[in-house]
């Protein structure tokens, strides 16, 4: 990187508290050090002035920095994520941390990990009604009157499977542990390159995850849906579905780029955050006996 004052880009929810504070802290920390660009949430960029920035940083929870993340999957732009949230996956920094390793995140000493995101079409009666991207997940969810639904799935062109059910989940690895952790899906290292087809409730125990080749496109056609049934990307981005409507998901040409935090690992926050694969704590014999 060069001599000059690197460039910002910064983005924060306005509407906590805790992050406009912690992104306060920064900008006084950062006067002198770097250039900043603009405040994205509050006032919009254009996608050349976006692709002018060294790094943006990402003030919020987890679902701040999805929304950025999806500004940004066209520029090349590497994100720090900043934790001012409860869980923080994405968020890979406290505001200390970041304040600490801000030196060598300028400098470029930093892991930047290349995170793969979705590209989703839906097309109606031939036309394209709806074109987005998803960071971590497209999500086909029933809806009311959340009667069961009918999904032809296809892959490359080849018919997969009938999924009966409430919906169905398609992951990319950072979207992992997120919705299609909580309905049974496998969790992933996050910078693989695949999509994960986990079903919401299926009607037959037979249907489990799948991972697919993320270089393959996904179709889905919804055979039986219900009124209000929806496709909802990242829980952010919705679209009403109709009976017969095609969506068309594949891998998006851009990329989601994510500083990583050196003082931590993926694994390391599903230990702390979830208490993944720690040893299961034994009640004490003695107290037990005391207690009866």
């Amino acid at each position: 990187m060069s001599t000059e004052k690197p460039k910002l880009i910064v983005f924060c929810d306005l509407q906590r508290p805790h992050a406009l504070d912690a992104m306060n802290r920064f900008l006084a920390f950062v006067q002198g050090r770097a250039e900043i660009m603009a405040n994205c949430l509050e006032t919009g960029r254009e996608l050349n002035e976006l692709r002018q920035a060294d790094f943006a940083v990402v003030f919020g929870g987890d679902g701040t920095i999805l929304r950025a993340a999806r500004e940004l999957c066209q520029t090349s732009v590497p994100v720090v994520g900043v934790n001012v949230g409860k869980l923080g996956f994405l968020a890979e920094f406290s505001v200390e941390e970041l304040l600490s390793q801000f030196e060598r995140i300028i400098k470029g000493e930093l892991l930047i990990e290349k995170r793969m995101i979705l590209h989703c079409d839906v097309v109606r009666q031939g036309s394209d009604i709806f074109t987005y991207t998803a960071v971590n997940d497209v999500v086909v969810t029933a809806g009311p009157p959340f009667k069961m639904l009918e999904l032809k799935l296809s892959v490359q062109h080849q018919r997969l499977a009938v999924c009966i059910g409430d919906g169905l989940i398609v992951s990319t690895p950072t979207g992992s542990t997120a919705y299609n952790l909580s309905a049974g899906g496998p969790i992933l290292a996050a910078n693989l390159s695949a999509i994960v087809l986990t079903p919401i409730c299926p009607h037959t125990l037979t249907f489990r995850p799948i991972v697919l080749n993320a270089e393959h496109q996904l179709r889905i056609e919804p055979l039986r849906v219900n009124t209000e049934t929806t496709l909802i990307l990242d829980g952010q981005v919705q679209q009403r579905l109709m009976k017969n409507d095609v969506i068309a998901i594949r891998k998006h040409g851009g990329q989601f780029l994510v500083v990583n935090n050196p003082l931590r690992t993926q694994w390391d926050t599903l230990a702390t955050k979830l208490h993944w694969a720690q040893k299961l704590r034994y009640a004490d014999h003695q107290t037990e006996t005391k207690t009866h």
